[in-house]
């Protein structure tokens, strides 16, 4: 007989205990999704100036490109690739390798916290296309976060995402790294401009 299984949770700020290994949607809040995502750094904070370039930016990044690469998304579209990497608030943003390596002992938590995620919000589960959309601005917001804030030089880009296209400037405007503060505030109000009042 196995024994108890420790603590799998986290308290959030909302006061909410969140059971990272078996999320309620009923613990779920934007506020602690935005103040987390704003606190998690991309590229492990290696950027240069005084902020860091947050998990927040880069998904405003993503649902920018990602509305963008299609001719009117729907809303519920635009907050999927908003909050395409939302798990990432309790679980930090982990290096590609390192999620490679222990594989589905990652990728199963990521899961079941976008599948709760995506409950408290009422987003249908995303068919191929909108998997594929997703995918797809996402890997072009990483080659010009390398190039801009990583270091990267471009034939180095190229050659781990594939070259990509140039960005519109409302997107390229979004690279620049902002105060925590900031991102906080303007995840929460894109995620409200996208859906109205939070439900209840």
């Amino acid at each position: 007989m196995s024994g108890p299984r420790g603590r799998a949770w986290q308290r959030m700020l909302s006061g909410r205990r969140l059971d990272l290994l078996d999320p309620s949607p009923r613990d779920v809040e934007i506020a602690d999704i935005a103040h987390g995502l704003a606190r998690v750094a991309r590229w492990n904070g290696q950027t240069a100036g005084p902020h860091v370039f947050s998990v927040a930016q880069h998904a405003l990044l993503v649902e920018a490109i990602g509305g963008a690469l299609t001719s009117g998304p729907a809303p519920a579209l635009r907050v999927e690739l908003l909050l395409h990497d939302a798990p990432e608030y309790v679980i930090g943003d982990i290096i590609s390798p390192l999620k490679a390596a222990i594989g589905d002992s990652y990728k199963d938590v990521e899961r079941r916290l976008l599948t709760a995620i995506r409950a408290r919000f009422a987003l249908p589960e995303p068919g191929p296309a909108q998997i594929a959309l997703v995918k797809r601005a996402d890997g072009i917001a990483a080659y010009h976060e390398a190039i801009r804030l990583a270091g990267f030089a471009r034939d180095e880009a190229d050659a781990v995402f594939g070259p990509c296209d140039a960005l519109a400037p409302e997107a390229e405007a979004l690279l620049a790294p902002w105060p925590t503060d900031v991102a906080q505030s303007r995840f929460l109000a894109r995620f409200h401009a996208l859906t109205g009042p939070e439900p209840a």
